[in-house]
């Protein structure tokens, strides 16, 4: 009897399966791939469905959208940054300085005889609207209380300042000289009660809320001026009202670096 061969076993059928592998890995990732572009769009009409629906109610009047060519000639839509806290207004930056400047320029025709006799100077500084308070004009040496004749022109700035949704930093500032009395220890403690005094007659009024107001004593570290003069310390004793927004910008920057957005006006031309 004649024995039977032995079949040859094939060493190769291991690369059946990993083809079968490899066609199911490259569908994955084709779905993968299918998806992700099925969620842009859909991401893409949501937010056109919100920023529609906001504008129809006047709240983003200026909101918009920018189209941008890409590298292989499509188009690719580029939505503008928002910020948006929950409970606060939204902050755009260019809207927020050009309501600043209206807020400033009626200040300026509100209080035309205080700007004009030195005793008021108002400016866009670098955190915000700068009201500054001569001390000359509204206290007395070595006194953290108002005079009276001034509170009318204080009942003038809170009325108006009430009347925006800002925060407002009150900050109190003194010449170089050093102070020692009975009151006050040095120009830290003037300082932080000139701030804290005008913060309260601001809260008093019923002007502006509690939780808008904060005060600081500087006392003479932020000079405006050289301290060498006369004239110069006149400047630096002063009392700064800086109206501010709550999120952090930089207005001493070009306004092609904020982001573009829209803020609702908060008074009219």
């Amino acid at each position: 009897m004649t024995p039977r061969p032995h079949k040859r076993v094939n060493q190769d059928r291991w690369l059946v399966s990993y083809a079968d592998f490899i066609t199911l890995l490259f569908g994955f990732f084709v779905l993968l791939y299918a998806f992700a572009k099925a969620d842009q769009k859909k991401q893409m009409q949501v937010t056109e469905s919100i920023d529609a629906a906001f504008q129809s109610l006047g709240i983003f009047p200026d909101a918009s959208r920018k189209s941008a060519k890409d590298a292989g000639g499509g188009t690719e839509q580029a939505v503008a940054p928002i910020n948006i806290a929950m409970g606060e207004d939204v902050l755009a930056p260019a809207k927020v300085k050009d309501d600043l400047s209206l807020i400033r320029r009626d200040l300026q025709q509100m209080l035309s005889n205080q700007v004009a006799q030195h005793t008021v100077s108002i400016q866009i500084g670098r955190d915000g609207l700068v009201i500054s308070l001569r001390v000359a004009g509204f206290f007395g040496s070595g006194s953290a209380t108002p005079q009276p004749e001034t509170l009318p022109t204080l009942r003038q700035i809170a009325t108006s300042l009430g009347r925006t949704p800002y925060d407002l930093r009150i900050e109190g500032h003194t010449d170089n000289i050093p102070i020692h009395t009975a009151e006050f220890d040095s120009n830290w403690e003037l300082s932080s009660a000139r701030a804290t005094r005008i913060a309260r007659i601001f809260i008093e009024l019923h002007a502006m809320p509690a939780d808008r107001v904060s005060a600081a004593g500087y006392a003479e570290f932020h000079p405006v001026a050289s301290n060498e003069t006369a004239d110069g310390r006149a400047q630096n004793r002063r009392v700064d009202l800086v109206v501010l927004p709550r999120s952090k910008i930089d207005f001493s920057m070009p306004e092609s670096v904020h982001a573009s957005g829209a803020w609702r006006k908060i008074t009219d031309e």
